[in-house]
């Protein structure tokens, strides 16, 4: 068959820089975890491969070769003059900064679970079964706490609280006395960011992974200062978590953080939320991945990330416990056919971002 050389090479650039994210991720993590980036930016300056495996108390052969690879990716620059190296301000927001909303060091530490992994997916490639959240490294439970926390605490309650039923939920929570759920909570991130942010209101966080909630309890008690009277921590399903210990009226928030599309039931989830919801006026809010309904138009660099970990994480969750397995480009077309039949009435988007979209269930 004849073909288009062109068309040929050009794919195997693709290819070749694709290589070389896969393997420099691997790279990006090591840089995160010896805190060589760290050491850079407290430098200040440009440094040499001795001067940051002095700081860093690493082998300056190693870190030689490691700066060469992230000038070469553009993670770092290079001074061929002064033969150092230096990382940019700007980039060291993504990098360092824990406080930055661009950070994303964490990301790197999800893709590492993922490549340690291989041997269970391609176990559940080749069976259709699935795999549990909780038996993955326990690099994907962390690194999905770096990754999202940031995101979260620059739009949770600058933007997507006060975006709830005209502002009224954000009226209620300054308020005072509303009981708010926190379904899926894994580490307890955005509870904790509600927490803090409401401190006259109850806030419950509940997960399926005992480890997770574990962690959860700690950081809240012991690096937040936050007390059982205002914060609690429970293992429990999404479909059988409890209604408010302190209030028969119903929880008058209920929030589920990138999670609905990874269950086993998410039907289940929403008509428990139903159930568990006050009425009339509770809310419910549900933040998912950014996602159009077509496939066509999600086929984008996001779209790609999020295809991969839809494929890795969130199917093999729901299959699990023989979900059905939405994936996290279920698009708004499907996570509203799923809420609406556990219940609800009204459903919308009442707000999004590059990276989450933001829906809103009332009764």
């Amino acid at each position: 068959m004849s073909f288009n050389e062109e068309k040929l090479n050009q794919f195997l650039g693709k290819v070749l820089s694709d290589f070389g994210g896969a393997a420099s991720a691997v790279l990006v993590y090591i840089g995160d975890k010896l805190g060589l980036y760290k050491a850079m930016y407290d430098f200040g300056k440009p440094m040499t491969s001795k001067e940051l495996a002095n700081r860093t108390g690493t082998s300056e052969r190693y870190i030689r070769e490691w700066l060469a690879n992230q000038a070469a990716g553009g993670y770092l620059v290079y001074d061929s003059n002064s033969q150092k190296y230096i990382l940019p301000f700007e980039h060291a927001q993504a990098l360092v900064n824990e406080n930055s909303p661009a950070y994303i060091a964490g990301g790197f530490q999800v893709v590492m679970s993922l490549f340690r992994d291989e041997p269970k997916f391609l176990e559940a490639f080749k069976t259709g079964k699935g795999i549990a959240w909780g038996d993955h490294h326990k690099d994907l439970f962390e690194g999905t706490e770096r990754f999202f926390r940031p995101g979260y605490t620059a739009n949770l309650v600058s933007s997507w609280i006060p975006a709830l039923d005209n502002g009224n939920v954000e009226q209620a929570l300054k308020k005072g006395g509303a009981n708010v759920a926190d379904i899926g909570c894994g580490h307890g991130v955005s509870t904790i960011l509600m927490a803090k942010a409401y401190p006259n209101c109850k806030f419950y966080g509940f997960d399926n992974h005992p480890a997770s909630i574990e962690y959860a309890r700690k950081k809240a008690r012991e690096e937040e200062g936050l007390g059982e009277d205002r914060i609690q921590f429970e293992v429990a399903s999404s479909t059988n978590y409890s209604a408010p210990k302190d209030a028969e009226r119903g929880y008058d928030l209920i929030a589920f953080f990138d999670c609905l599309h990874d269950m086993e039931d998410p039907q289940g989830a929403s008509a428990h939320a139903f159930t568990t919801l006050k009425k009339p006026d509770g809310v419910v809010m549900i933040v998912e991945p950014f996602a159009n309904d077509k496939l066509e138009d999600n086929l984008n660099p996001l779209g790609r990330m999020n295809y991969a970990a839809s494929t890795l994480v969130c199917v093999p969750a729901s299959l699990s416990q023989n979900g059905p397995a939405l994936g996290a480009q279920a698009g708004e077309a499907r996570i509203s056919k799923v809420v609406k039949a556990g219940g609800f009435k009204d459903f919308r988007r009442a707000t999004q971002t590059p990276f989450n979209i933001v829906y809103e269930a009332k009764t």
